[in-house]
């Protein structure tokens, strides 16, 4: 039974940083495409940051260019989220996840396998 659980949430002020990780049991991830999305209260779920399972490729959005730093270490099965520079913007519902294939994408729908998400919230 293949998971992912996320951890490093919690609550920081504004201009502080979270380092979230997402540790994958059931299945080994070293080959495919791992992602971060996140959510906020009453809209959708948004692209954050992905890595190829070399860590080769990574991709960002544009609201977290910069500030946020996605890396993964195959040995340990897990994805990291080094957040930088938060935001009150940047709150959110934090969600890990992970596609077969070997395709770069950005849209939920891709991804086969999800975390139960970790909470964020940046303070002013």
């Amino acid at each position: 039974q293949v998971q992912l659980v996320e951890s490093g949430g919690g609550l920081v002020q504004a201009g502080g940083s979270l380092r979230l990780s997402c540790a994958a049991s059931g299945r080994s991830f070293s080959s495919d495409y791992m992602a971060w999305f996140r959510q906020a209260p009453g809209k959708e779920r948004d692209f954050v940051a992905l890595i190829s399972g070399s860590a080769s490729v990574t991709i960002y959005a544009d609201s977290v260019k910069g500030r946020f730093t996605i890396s993964r270490d195959n040995v340990k099965n897990t994805v990291y989220l080094q957040m930088n520079s938060l935001k009150p913007d940047d709150t959110a519902v934090y969600f890990c996840a992970a596609r077969n294939g070997w395709r770069a994408t950005m849209a939920v729908s891709d991804y086969n396998y999800w975390g139960q998400g970790t909470q964020v919230t940046v303070s002013s």
